[in-house]
């Protein structure tokens, strides 16, 4: 019997299936929670996939009803009627699912106050007469001039105006940039909106701020579908270097999923989208440039520079992102290469330069930004960490889903598990498998090199080098075992090292010792969930005291939300690329050994 591997996105779940095997059933077998409301018939269509690559069984008659001729040609099948026929990637949309991905959207909230980058100047127009021939747009910028402003509008917002201002019977709110760009024109009874967002690699968090109050009214979370096209961000920008065609693929995609997202918030409490007059984007370096239609390839290749460093300002109608016709997007600055705006934000949100002494703050991902302040002296650095702790490179690894072991402990001789919603366990997430191996070390189970002891409970040969039973097959939601590797144990040696030796470095440049650490901030969805204790024991972390650290959830999702609000976080933000000292780890002379050194557990003995 011939096995195939499967590639789920973007749950990030891999399973061994044969040709006999539907889609849905290799899905089930992974414990994906992939909605088949007719049993698997091929008759209600909510099993949707699409195939990203590899070959599946021919078309059947209930998959040519099921979709148009456009979808069926852009890869998309009913899983219940799709049998894999070698390796396949399939991409699962949120709607085929019945459980969702646990998303960060909370944050360490700062009090900002409202001076937002637009402002609103009611108007009343004297209507068009035979004695008053003015056009419209000389109309309303003669009324503009008198309260001081000197507005400009491109061709397309002019036209929009026209006919706003008889729908409003020649009155209402005219919205303008800082900089005198008219952006729209509202209802004489309703004020504008701003949107905030996070793209990250993985997730998306999409804030919407109403701008009359200065509060976030509704937020959602959203998967990023560029995960879609690789799980990373160097497997994205090989995509994207394919051809401008792939490039843009990518930025549409992100496009389409905000645009959905801003339309479900603005429904959700009745504001029009047209409402949305100011959008502040975040996101790594390269999320950021395949947003705004930047190229990658130099993201991937030495020295790793952005194309753009700075402030980037623009029309959101000029990457197909909905809003009023004037809407403006705002991307604050990046640092580095593989340092991004989306730390700026978290920088902002966080005052880690307004910090005493020596403050730390890191947001781990599959590329982790760490930046220390010392003295009014900002150092940055930018790991490779490796997908490890959100779950992937895991033999059992797997996103924070429902039924994802998220804690771990052992003792009296056994283990004992949490899972996400409680549901029967079905894989391990990142702060699982971060809990466990602390568990290993501490119980002895494993050594300092990650090995395996003969203190090891349920140890099985396995050809990763050897792997303990987390869980029995049948306490565990899919009827076979969840096991951790040698292997594993391997991936999280290798990410935590990556991580540690940045802090080291930016410790060693500024002359600093672990022990001189004054706060040690951990921002992003990762750095919310994880077990500090579990940190510290496999020397992740410096063992600190317990109040010098703060867990201080989607931080840059705070700052993108701060730069709505006031036009000032936006200078301030600026000012932060200024002040900062990017060190790239290569150039340092002894980071090899400084790396290899942190491989090591019991770093913090």
């Amino acid at each position: 019997m011939t096995l195939f591997q499967i590639d789920f996105e973007p749950i990030g779940k891999r399973v061994d299936a044969d040709q006999a095997q539907s889609l849905l059933a290799a899905a089930q077998q992974a414990g994906i929670a992939l909605a088949a409301v007719c049993g698997g018939v091929g008759v209600c269509g909510s099993c949707q996939v699409r195939l990203i690559s590899g070959t599946l069984s021919p078309l059947t008659a209930a998959e040519k009803k099921a979709f148009t001729p456009e979808e069926l040609a852009n890869g998309w099948r009913l899983a219940c009627q799709a049998f894999p026929l070698n390796n396949i990637k399939l991409e699962i949309p949120p709607e085929s699912l019945t459980a969702t991905q646990r998303l960060q959207l909370e944050g360490a909230a700062q009090f900002i106050p409202l001076a937002p980058a637009i402002k609103a100047q009611f108007v009343w127009l004297d209507p068009p007469s035979l004695t008053d021939l003015r056009a419209d747009w000389k109309r309303l910028t003669d009324v503009l001039a008198e309260k001081g402003d000197v507005p400009q509008a491109e061709p397309s917002v002019m036209a929009y105006l026209s006919e706003k201002m008889r729908q409003n019977d020649w009155h209402g709110p005219v919205v303008l940039s800082d900089e005198g760009a008219v952006i729209g024109m509202l209802e004489p009874i309703v004020h504008p909106f701003g949107v905030a967002v996070d793209i990250g690699t993985t997730k998306m968090a999409i804030f919407l701020v109403d701008l009359a109050t200065g509060k976030t009214i509704a937020r959602q979370g959203a998967m990023n579908p560029q995960i879609a096209y690789g799980e990373d961000v160097v497997a994205r920008i090989a995509y994207a270097n394919q051809s401008e065609a792939d490039r843009l693929s990518l930025q549409r995609r992100v496009v389409e999923t905000l645009n959905t997202s801003i339309a479900q918030l603005c429904d959700s409490v009745g504001v029009m989208v047209d409402q949305v007059m100011d959008i502040v984007v975040v996101g790594n370096t390269a999320m950021h440039h395949l947003f705004a239609g930047l190229p990658v390839r130099q993201l991937g290749e030495a020295p790793y520079v952005a194309a753009v460093a700075q402030s980037m300002r623009f029309p959101a109608r000029a990457i197909g992102l909905n809003g009023a016709p004037g809407a403006l997007v705002y991307l604050p600055p990046n640092i580095a290469g593989y340092v991004g705006a989306d730390h700026v934000a978290m920088l902002l949100a966080s005052r880690l330069h307004q910090l005493p002494g020596t403050a730390i703050a890191l947001d781990i991902g599959t590329n982790t930004e760490i930046s220390l302040s010392r003295d009014g002296r900002l150092v940055s650095c930018s790991c490779a960490s490796g997908p490890a702790f959100e779950g992937a490179h895991i033999q059992a690894g797997m996103r924070a889903v429902p039924g994802a072991i998220e804690r771990a402990q052992f003792y009296d001789g056994d283990w004992h598990i949490a899972t996400v919603d409680g549901l029967a366990s079905v894989g391990i997430c990142g702060s699982g498998i971060l809990d466990v191996v602390a568990e290993l070390l501490e119980s002895g189970q494993i050594d300092e090199a990650g090995r395996f002891t003969e203190k090891a409970f349920r140890h099985v040969d396995h050809p990763q080098g050897g792997a303990i039973e987390l869980v029995t097959a049948e306490q565990s939601g899919t009827g076979k075992p969840i096991l951790v590797t040698r292997s594993d144990i391997r991936e999280i040696q290798l990410a935590k090292a990556a991580i540690r030796s940045g802090v080291e470095v930016l410790l060693k440049q500024t002359g600093t010792t672990p022990d001189g650490i004054d706060h040690f901030l951990v921002a992003g969805a990762f750095g919310t969930y994880l077990n500090l204790e579990s940190a510290v024991k496999i020397g992740l972390f410096p063992s600190l005291q317990r109040d010098r650290y703060m867990q201080i959830g989607n931080a840059a999702g705070i700052g993108a939300q701060m730069m709505v609000l006031n036009a000032k976080s936006r200078r301030e933000a600026e000012a932060l690329l200024d002040r900062m000292t990017y060190i790239e780890l290569t150039t340092v002379p002894d980071y090899m050994d400084i790396y290899v050194d942190a491989i090591v557990f019991n770093r913090n003995e």
